[in-house]
Formats: structure tokens, C-alpha cells, sequence
């Protein structure tokens, strides 16, 4: 034994292994800490992703398209509803005719519709709109498909087969058939109605999905695992079955985006969906 130094004071006998673990708290609350494994980790995935060339295309054309919807009131060269008479239906890259407005307006650089409007200030404001269909309608999608999937997948029995005949039933109709038929049900057709049609619609690809998914997972060890330590079914389907089915969840979101914008669209051609003179 290594004898103490006289003059230590009394308890300074600390072992050097404790000491070295204080000095290594002190140093991460004083910010010098290295970072955490999960920021590593995030940052050698984000790292791969770009590696990958399509996958870099579509981050950058996906940020391209947001930027240009986000900056559309400073990029648009006219208001999207201002009505201009006398230039109806004009081709691109024409010009106002001095005479009529007084003043010098900008070019309309993709023309104007029968109603004298901007088209590309339209497309450029119904941008917005269009990214705000598709969250939307992927949401009203992915909480009430998740969700019945998800309890139908756990749950079993009577409930999974009442649900899934429901299911059977919405897929029996074309997409854009039923979604006229809930449109139908409102009072009086609009953008907000359309959202919610074409919501519902995308109901079932997702019950059926999170269900496929559930059935696989619960029959897996860590599950059995899991409830052999005393967890509940709450804690068991949220925090362990969930988080290992959304990998498939995010890309039919993912892939659901897009239709989910074409279909409102398909709406408002049939006059269904935004009216005149909203944007979309």
C-alpha cells in the first residue's frame, strides 16, 4: 500500500479512477465534451445520403421547389388575382399594351388565362397551396389509417376483421370516385373539403401497411421479451412496435405526397375543389 502524504488533508485519498471521472464531468459541463454518439451518428447518415446522387437531386429539388413557393411573393411579377382586361389568353412573353393600363406593367412571361391573370404568378403562389394540400392530406391519411392498422394488427380478432371489411369496402371504389362521393356529402364543394376527400381516400393503403407491419413485428422476440418484463400493451404497441414499423410508413407517406396533390387537383378540374378565384 502506498503510504499518504503527510501533508494531505484527511479524506484526499480519493481513487484515481473516481478522480478522473470528476474531472470528465467537469469538462462536460463546461462545454468541452465531444459530441454525443447519436449527433455522430446523425452526421455519418446525413454524410451517406449525400453521397448518393439521386437521393442529393431530390433533396435539392425538393428544397428548390420549397424555396420558390416560400419566396413567391417577392418572385411573382403580378398579384395572382389581379384581372387584367384586354389581355386575355396572351402568350408568353408578351407585354402589357401601354395604352390600356397608363403605366408600364411587367412582362407576362407564361401569358394570361381567359380571365386576364398572370399564370406564372399563379403557379407560383398555388405552390404554396399545393405543399399545403399534400401535408394535409397525407395527415388526415397517415393518423387514421396508422392508427386503425396499428389496432387492428394488435388487437386481432373480431376488430381486425371488421376493419379490414371496412377497408375491403373503400377499396372497392376508383380513388377519384369516392372521393366525389365524400365531397358530395358537404354542403358546398371547396379546397378545405377537397383536402379532406382526398385524405380519407388514402385511408386504406395506409390501414393496411401499418397492419401487415404490427402482424409481423408482435410475433418477434424483443415483443415476447418485452412482456415478460412486466410491460404493458400501451407501452409495448407505442414505444417498441411503433418506432420498428415506420420506416415503411415514412416512404408510402413519402410516395402518398404526390397523389395526394394530383388528386385535389383532379377535383378542382371537375369543380370540386378550390374555386374561382382561389389559388392552387
Amino acid at each position: 500500500m502506498t503510504p499518504k502524504d503527510p501533508k494531505a488533508p484527511a479524506g484526499s485519498g480519493i481513487p484515481s479512477v473516481l478522480g478522473s471521472a470528476v474531472i470528465r464531468r467537469a469538462v462536460i459541463l463546461a462545454g468541452g465534451a465531444r459530441p454525443s454518439r447519436g449527433l455522430r451518428q446523425r452526421s455519418s447518415t446525413f454524410r451517406v445520403f449525400l453521397r448518393n446522387r439521386t437521393a442529393a437531386a431530390g433533396l435539392f429539388l425538393l428544397v428548390l421547389f420549397a424555396s420558390v413557393a416560400a419566396l413567391a411573393p417577392y418572385l411573382a411579377p403580378h398579384p395572382p388575382k389581379a384581372r387584367y382586361e384586354g389581355v386575355w389568353l396572351a402568350p408568353p412573353g408578351s407585354a402589357a399594351p401601354i395604352e390600356l393600363f397608363q403605366q408600364k406593367l411587367p412582362r407576362f412571361w407564361l401569358g394570361t388565362d381567359e380571365h386576364g391573370r398572370d399564370v406564372l404568378s399563379r403557379i407560383l403562389y398555388g405552390a404554396r397551396v399545393s405543399l399545403v394540400i399534400g401535408i394535409i392530406s397525407v395527415g388526415i391519411s397517415l393518423l387514421l389509417g396508422g392508427s386503425s392498422g396499428l389496432m387492428a394488427g394488435y388487437v386481432g380478432g373480431w376488430f381486425d376483421g371488421l376493419l379490414m371489411r371496412i377497408i375491403d369496402v373503400m377499396l372497392a371504389f376508383p380513388s377519384i370516385l369516392l372521393a366525389i362521393l365524400i365531397v358530395a356529402v358537404f354542403p358546398k364543394p371547396g379546397l378545405a373539403h377537397a383536402m379532406v376527400a382526398v385524405g380519407i381516400v388514402g385511408v386504406p393503403s395506409y390501414a393496411r401497411l401499418v397492419r401487415a407491419s404490427v402482424l409481423a413485428e408482435k410475433e418477434k422476440d424483443y415483443v415476447q421479451a418485452c412482456y415478460a418484463l412486466g410491460s404493458g400493451h400501451r407501452r409495448v404497441l407505442l414505444l417498441h412496435i411503433l418506432p420498428n414499423i415506420l420506416a415503411p410508413l415514412i416512404v408510402q407517406a413519402t410516395l402518398g405526397y404526390a397523389t395526394a396533390i394530383l388528386d385535389a387537383a383532379g377535383l378542382s378540374f371537375l369543380g370540386l375543389g378550390a374555386q374561382d378565384p382561389e389559388i392552387e
